[in-house]
């Protein structure tokens, strides 16, 4: 693989993945929702007293992560951060409510899981260039 066919192969996905990483993170960091999701989320969860900064932190790390994909760098490591909060989100949020998030369901695993996949195919692409 060249350079060229590095640089394109995957940057529409990289680039709608940036799109969903951050229209997941920044309304929440302008809107309250961060604290809300600390507070009465993560802080019930068992993660109190940290619950708060937690939220933060996972919100942060999308940002950062988004700016990794579309602009090519540190991919894998954005990929990796990403997968695990996106698993996380499974076991503790969407797994009891099934696969499908409409339709046949609601809120449930199916979106996380196409972002793991998706995530999952940027870490291979890079190790195929190395």
């Amino acid at each position: 693989m060249n350079f060229k066919d590095k640089i394109t192969s995957n940057f529409l996905l990289r680039v709608a993945m940036a799109i969903v990483l951050l229209a997941h993170s920044i309304p929440g960091m302008f809107d309250g929702g961060v604290i809300v999701f600390g507070e009465h989320y993560l802080n019930k969860a068992g993660f109190d007293p940290f619950g708060v900064p937690l939220a933060w932190l996972i919100k942060f790390s999308h940002v950062l992560a988004a700016v990794g994909l579309v602009l090519n760098r540190y991919v894998n490591l954005a990929s990796l951060i990403s997968m695990v909060i996106l698993i996380a989100g499974i076991f503790m949020i969407h797994l009891p409510n099934g696969w499908f998030v409409v339709g046949g369901g609601a809120n449930g695993i199916e979106y996380n899981f196409i972002l793991i996949i998706i995530l999952l195919s940027f870490i291979m692409d890079n190790e195929k260039v190395k």
